[in-house]
């Protein structure tokens, strides 16, 4: 477990502290910012359904509730039982540009939200696949640059929230042709009087 946490930190240190500069303090400090992604994600629920038609309105809601599952997942569950020391509260030289934030660090909340909606939209939307995951990454990334996650505290809460984001696509293909098959089968008109 040692050796793994070496390269945790070698990792961590990486982000933290080769690749830091004031310009990508300003940079990931916007981009991990909860309120951007979220207004974000608001917009996109209202374009979905607007334009979205079927497709875009059952994504709607079950992004929300996917979106609600992975972050009660990971902040209610997975810290309470992990427990995991944040970087920047046990790592001394841990640069911290915003400061210390939360509570526990395994997995990264930022981490699993945002790869759960990655891979969720990817299933229902393959050629946005690039963008959706870039942007997962980048969040992801912030958190460790920004001293308040390891790189595993990312690799898990990427993994934990691409599986749930591809459960909660395979539901919303589930229901699409449950709906498809309701409203293509034939109607009975009754039975006539003779």
């Amino acid at each position: 477990m040692d050796f793994l946490f070496e390269i945790d930190k070698a990792v961590f240190y990486f982000f933290n502290h080769t690749l830091s500069s004031m310009a990508l303090d300003r940079l990931f400090a916007t981009i991990t910012d909860v309120n951007s992604w979220y207004i974000t994600y608001i917009v996109l629920i209202g374009i979905m359904i607007a334009y979205g038609g079927k497709r875009g309105r059952i994504a709607a809601v079950i992004v929300i509730l996917l979106v609600t599952v992975c972050d009660q997942t990971g902040a209610r569950l997975l810290k309470e039982m992990v427990e995991r020391v944040r970087p920047c509260n046990f790592l001394p030289d841990a640069l911290t540009p915003i400061g210390p934030e939360g509570t526990w660090s395994f997995p990264s909340n930022h981490a699993l939200n945002n790869f759960a909606v990655a891979m969720f939209f990817t299933i229902l939307y393959p050629k946005l696949k690039w963008v959706l995951f870039i942007t997962a990454t980048l969040i992801a990334i912030s958190r460790v640059y920004l001293g308040l996650h390891y790189p595993s505290d990312i690799l898990g809460g990427a993994i934990i929230g691409a599986a749930i984001g591809y459960a909660f696509a395979k539901l919303q293909l589930y229901l699409e042709e449950k709906t498809e098959k309701r409203t293509s089968e034939p109607q009975n008109p009754g039975t006539s009087e003779t």
